[in-house]
């Protein structure tokens, strides 16, 4: 499983879901969205958000631990489901 936090630099909010995914054990990678300039556009105004790369689900933020806790939940029960060739 591939989560992505998507932030910037100077945004208290997003160190705020860095500590929240620290806390709950979530490993993650953080991605700038000011080097991406689609991700800029799109998240500019929504960040911090947690994106589940291999779904291309979103968790927008403001979300506490049993939000993040049900949404990485419901990635893994996607993830176990059986999907037809």
């Amino acid at each position: 499983m591939r989560l992505l936090l998507l932030g910037t630099d100077g945004c208290h909010l997003c160190e705020d879901a860095q500590t929240l995914l620290r806390e709950n054990q979530i490993a993650f990678e953080y991605v700038d969205i000011a080097i991406h300039e689609e991700w800029q556009t799109q998240f500019a105004l929504l960040i911090p958000v947690l994106f589940h790369v291999e779904s291309q689900r979103f968790l927008n933020w403001r979300f506490d631990s049993p939000a993040l806790l049900s949404f990485i939940e419901s990635l893994n029960y996607d993830e176990s489901i059986i999907k037809p060739n």
